[in-house]
């Protein structure tokens, strides 16, 4: 490779990661997926990345996951499974902080298992409809949506985008996954539990009593079983060490095999943007490892080593470009570290703990942002950070001083 293609290909790389930082490109109506999708072209225009080398370069195990996984998650919607789960909470609840645990323990435990940013998407409307019956604020409950879903989701492989990549660089085994980090997301809900609370007084400190009935969930009994059975098969298969891109898309498989609700229904509960972004990232990184060698020996001397150095390197930048991005960019020098598992369980830890930093910090903030936004519900950038900030210093705090055990 000449000079002009080592430039072009650098230059490629950091305007593809400029975009998908900031969200759009001045001046074009252009998202992060289409930015990583041009992104990936122009790898292929100057040569860094070689059309016989998309296989390579695409980890379509990855993509065959994620897709997997929304169709189950959409199934689960389109059921009623998720409506009921809130329906069977709000009955039992009659006090605003049982409502504030059972948000984040409902938030926390589907994000483990399924992606937060669908849980995130289906629970927004279910709990601004919540608040609203039982005459509460929505904003400190919707705040638990969104954090209680980025801290759930470090737990396993399966709970973010960002930990399935690294589950396929770093091939940890699903159990061992979550039994390093299930301790670290505990601990995180209950902190969000505290500071929500000790946050919000007029909301939690008020008396007006708290008096709501669920609305009735309508449910389609044979999809409902058949969903939470499959569900649950799949979530077992992960645990007993079968590939989890094959049980997802098994799951998958069979959730689109029925007479009741049609394929096009669920295509819609699909992410495509969000394959699309990862399949255009993966040529990025490719293209750009590929001229990086002396960028690698410069960042080796930043002792990444370092539980303390890696979780702020992991933090800072995965609120720069985003935590899906910051493992990308991550994958060659963690590839040379000492201990590459451990360092991968830190950076699962940090780049998603790091989320929870301001509403930008990660995709499903904006999801319940957006979400409340088109439910008339507002909220800001001052009232995310005031929770947001402290949290996501003390779980990554945490979460490095557990990994350093």
């Amino acid at each position: 490779m000449n000079e002009f293609e080592t430039a072009a290909t650098a230059a490629i790389f950091l305007l593809t990661y400029v975009v998908v930082a900031i969200g759009r490109a001045p001046g074009l109506r252009i998202d992060r997926a289409g930015a990583a999708l041009v992104g990936g072209s122009l790898m292929l225009t100057v040569g860094a990345v070689r059309l016989d080398g998309l296989a390579s370069a695409i980890d379509m195990p990855t993509l065959a996951l994620l897709l997997g996984l929304m169709i189950v998650v959409g199934n689960l919607r389109l059921s009623g499974v998720f409506r009921l789960v809130n329906g069977w909470v709000l009955a039992r609840t009659h006090h605003p902080l049982q409502l504030l645990a059972a948000i984040i323990a409902s938030a926390g435990v589907f994000s483990a298992f399924l992606l937060n940013d669908a849980i995130c998407l289906v629970m927004t409307p279910l709990v601004v409809d919540i608040a609203r019956r039982a005459r509460r604020d929505p904003v400190p409950y919707l705040l638990a949506v969104a954090m209680a879903s980025n801290v759930g989701s470090t737990a396993t492989i399966t709970g973010n985008p960002q930990n399935i990549l690294i589950s396929r660089f770093s091939g940890l085994p699903y159990g061992r996954f979550a039994a390093a980090l299930s301790p670290v997301a505990a601990i995180g809900l209950v902190l969000t539990f505290l500071l929500i609370w000790l946050m919000h007084p007029a909301e939690f400190g008020r008396d007006g009593g708290f008096n709501a009935v669920p609305r009735p969930a309508h449910l389609h009994r044979p999809l409902t079983l058949k969903a939470l059975g499959v569900t649950a098969a799949m979530v077992a298969a992960f645990f007993a060490g079968v590939p989890p891109a094959e049980a997802a898309l098994v799951a998958g498989g069979a959730m689109l095999v029925t007479r009741i609700v049609r394929s096009e229904r669920i295509y819609h509960e699909i992410d495509w943007p969000l394959l699309l972004m990862f399949a255009g990232l993966f040529l990025v990184v490719a293209g750009f490892e590929t001229v990086s060698p002396q960028l690698l020996a410069r960042v080796g001397r930043l002792h990444l080593d370092q539980v303390p150095v890696l979780s702020l390197v992991t933090a800072a930048l995965s609120n720069l470009v985003s935590n899906v991005p910051a493992v990308l960019v991550l994958r060659p020098f963690i590839a040379h570290a000492r201990d590459p598992d451990r360092a991968w369980l830190i950076v699962a830890m940090a780049s998603t703990l790091a989320g929870n930093l301001t509403i930008l910090g990660s995709v499903a903030n904006l999801i319940v942002v957006q979400g409340a936004r088109s439910q008339g519900v507002t909220i800001g950038f001052w009232a995310y950070f005031w929770v947001g900030g402290p949290l996501t210093v003390l779980t990554i705090l945490i979460g490095a001083a557990w990994l350093s055990l």
